[in-house]
């Protein structure tokens, strides 16, 4: 019996509970959720934490960005295998402790008056290194206690909530920073991440996972990256949700930067911006499924891909007074786009690889998709002294515009349900 064979037929004759009575899919919804909280907090306050109290330009604030994603570049692929090898639950929470102390450490620094942006980056390094283990694990352990059916139902719960509290956070972090100062807010944060490992704490599968035969690391890495490389489908998605990111990354970089600088917004000014600019994302989810049962999973998927493109060009049109409604139109509309794309490929991807290659799939996956965003904030850094920032941000938002343009012409054209799961491949035994 295959690997995904045996994923179905232990299921198949279980009564499926609803997921509003699933308690394990509760707790892990809710310390997610809590967690994207403190992630969408921290993202607001460490910039501002460099620009308000370390009067930093737009190369720093970039370098801030790159710190975050770069772990994805560095060690994503050995974190698939080793999350393969290693229960997810106990991955997370370790993930949560980590960030908890990374950013804990920042407003205890500025107590002491020993803030400095070396401690900065490190900070974001140090939060970055605990998602890249957080989101694998999670991407792992949401099939343990979810029956594949519900997969699509739980994803869109699950990005409703990460997109409500990003509604949430950038206003929660501007009123943070106005009430209590940048620093002290990521206090907050940190917090957050401690609730999140205690709800984590409480959760328990209902369905163990299938381990993959014991092989070096290497071989391990190799058998997730030849999955992604051989399937086109999977391949089309890593290359162009690459060029995207690169794009959606070098912006945002230096949004915070833009909407203070160049547009004159102060610290709660800038959080209701981002706050309504984000309530996209939660829309995106709520329709996401609503989509995919009119128009078929295929169908829906390109017309979001595609229609997240252009209105990221209404971005850098922001400017003084009524004119800041450009910027909050173009978040707007690309995250209602982004996020129901990302429901619907998220459960496709979870149904459609082997439960034993999960981690690595991910991982390799996100190798491409995040690890071209630390070379994004370097770019929109450097970009951002040479051309101007405003310059920077429409030309960053063009290469996210062209690489969903190029949905137009995908492996999925003329498909209207996205492609059946595939079944594990043979493992192929290292020669001794």
């Amino acid at each position: 019996m295959t690997a995904t064979t045996g994923r179905r037929a232990a299921t198949a004759g279980a009564a499926v509970v609803p997921l509003a009575r699933n308690r394990g899919f509760r707790r892990l919804w809710v310390g997610e959720g809590v967690s994207v909280l403190g992630n969408a907090t921290t993202s607001v306050l460490l910039p501002l934490v460099a620009v308000l109290e370390l009067d930093a330009g737009a190369a720093v604030v970039g370098l801030l960005t790159a710190a975050a994603w770069l772990p994805w570049l560095v060690i994503g692929l050995p974190a698939g295998a080793w999350v393969d090898r290693l229960p997810a639950r106990a991955v997370m929470i370790v993930a949560d402790l980590v960030a908890a102390v990374a950013v804990g450490s920042v407003p205890v620094a500025a107590a002491l008056d020993a803030l400095t942006l070396p401690h900065l980056v490190g900070a974001a390094l140090a939060a970055g290194v605990s998602t890249v283990f957080f989101r694998t694990a999670y991407t792992v352990f949401l099939p343990q206690i979810v029956p594949d059916e519900q997969l699509e139902a739980a994803n869109a719960r699950l990005l409703g909530t990460e997109s409500g509290m990003q509604v949430a956070g950038p206003g929660i972090g501007g009123a943070m920073a106005q009430a209590l100062g940048a620093a002290a807010g990521l206090a907050l944060d940190a917090a957050s991440f401690l609730v999140s490992a205690l709800c984590l704490w409480r959760v328990r599968p209902v369905r163990q996972p299938e381990r993959p035969p014991q092989a070096p690391l290497r071989v391990r890495i190799r058998e997730g990256v030849a999955f992604v490389a051989s399937d086109r489908y999977l391949r089309w998605f890593v290359v162009v949700g690459g060029i995207s990111n690169f794009g959606l990354t070098g912006y945002t970089a230096l949004l915070v930067l833009f909407l203070v600088d160049t547009v004159g917004l102060g610290p709660s000014a800038l959080g209701v911006v981002m706050t309504v600019g984000a309530c996209g994302g939660l829309l995106g989810a709520t329709v996401a499924t609503w989509l995919s049962r009119r128009l078929g999973s295929a169908r829906a998927t390109v017309l979001l891909i595609v229609a997240g493109g252009p209105p990221a060009l209404l971005v850098g049109l922001g400017g003084g007074g009524a004119q800041v409604a450009w910027t909050v139109a173009g978040l707007f509309l690309v995250g209602l786009a982004v996020v129901s794309g990302n429901v619907l490929r998220g459960a496709w991807r979870q149904r459609y690889v082997p439960q034993p290659l999960m981690g690595r799939v991910v991982t390799t996956s996100q190798f491409v998709n995040f690890g071209t965003m630390p070379l994004a904030g370097l770019a929109a850094g450097a970009l951002g002294e040479v051309l101007g920032v405003r310059e920077t941000v429409v030309l960053m938002a063009a290469v996210h515009c062209a690489a969903c343009l190029s949905a137009l012409r995908s492996p999925l054209r003329g498909l209207r349900e996205m492609p059946a799961p595939r079944e594990m491949p043979p493992v192929v035994t290292p020669s001794r």
